[in-house]
């Protein structure tokens, strides 16, 4: 792999964190700025032009990203994959929304205005927005060979989909008063969901694994991430009629996931997530703009994980770097090494180095007090 010295090391790593097994320290996704390029700015001949330029040039998207690898230092489990993403929950996209691209995120817009009046939600390999995203692909596949992979993009299933489709507070409604025609949905989102996956895997297969793009994971096999950021407005009870059966089935489909946990009500489903044997990891977010994992507040969440072997995934960003440290040595000192992702936003490459030094010295082969 360019620009990674210690590849094979790092994907066995990956593969004994899947699997709950001491990896040393806990993997860690670290990369630092070289000193003379920081702080990290893109030149402006590099900068996208339009929306347009930016999610779909796929030699603007590799040349960008190129830039970035020169400019870094992938250290720890950190490792260049390339994201081609059309943005979080692209399937509505494939499934007859209209994608609006923005600078910093993208809108699905609804487009059933009746349940009745739409047709089954199928695998349509001619759906414009698919045609498009697939063409970027191989045409940045081409471009990057072997260097790194392109990682799985956001594809999203369940009831976010339907959501994106539908409308988020429309959605409610159905639930209430045609419960059986939105299982109904659900159950075809969860049809169509690995069809396209595989689509897209065909060109993230990277030597027998796969990377997915935001957080950052590599695993052998089929990696991916699920998650159901609608289920904040659900009761545990409709928690289990129109999302814990498809997070069942997705699960069987590939080889390494991580469940993506958003937001403190969406915490109440913990117990019934934790009976989905096929998730491997738990990955939590406290909601834009919220403090990090690593808050003792968040340690029901961790606990009930690591009670049913669930490896975790934690994003250390809250204060300062000495808060960094002081933060992450609470959690390794409770829950061990083993099993144990930490994702550290980019910094400096002489913060980096000392960051990965203290994780040596401080954090490997630590059994945990859990």
């Amino acid at each position: 792999m360019q620009y990674k010295k210690d590849w094979e090391a790092t994907r066995q790593r990956f593969d004994d964190y899947w699997k709950c097994q001491n990896t040393g320290r806990p993997i860690m996704r670290v990369t630092g700025v070289k000193p003379e390029y920081v702080p990290y700015a893109l030149p402006a001949a590099l900068k996208s032009k339009d929306m347009e330029d930016k999610y779909m040039n796929a030699q603007g998207i590799v040349n960008r990203f190129r830039h970035y690898c020169e400019t870094h230092e992938f250290l720890g489990e950190s490792f260049p994959n390339l994201n081609a993403d059309f943005g979080p929950g692209s399937i509505a996209g494939y499934l007859g929304s209209e994608i609006v691209f923005q600078d910093k995120t993208v809108w699905f817009e609804p487009c059933v205005e009746d349940w009745e009046d739409c047709k089954p939600l199928v695998f349509d390999p001619e759906n414009i927005w698919f045609k498009k995203h697939i063409a970027l692909f191989d045409e940045c596949k081409k471009l990057i060979g072997n260097d790194f992979p392109i990682a799985i993009p956001d594809l999203m299933e369940n009831v976010d989909v339907l959501a994106s489709l539908r409308g988020a507070q429309e959605l409610i409604y159905d639930m209430i008063d045609d419960d059986e025609e939105v299982v109904r949905r659900v159950q075809q989102v969860t049809d169509v969901y690995q069809k396209y996956y595989d689509a897209f895997y065909k060109y993230a297969q990277y030597e027998g694994g796969s990377a997915y793009t935001v957080f950052q994971i590599f695993g052998s096999g089929k990696t991916q991430k699920l998650q159901c950021d609608y289920s904040a407005l659900l009761s545990p009870e409709y928690f289990r009629t129109f999302v814990l059966d498809s997070l069942k089935q997705a699960v069987k489909g590939v080889d390494n996931v991580l469940y993506h946990l958003d937001g403190p009500d969406a915490i109440k489903h913990m117990d019934a997530l934790m009976e989905v044997d096929g998730i491997n990891a738990l990955q939590w977010t406290s909601g834009d703009h919220g403090p990090d994992g690593t808050l003792e507040e968040w340690d029901v969440i961790y606990d009930k994980a690591r009670a049913a072997n669930k490896a975790l995934w934690v994003k250390v960003y809250s204060g300062e770097f000495d808060d960094w440290i002081r933060n992450t040595e609470r959690i390794v000192k409770k829950y061990g090494s083993k099993g144990l992702y930490l994702f550290f936003n980019d910094m400096p490459l002489e913060q980096a180095n000392q960051l990965i030094a203290y994780a040596e010295k401080n954090w490997s082969d630590v059994k945990g007090t859990f």
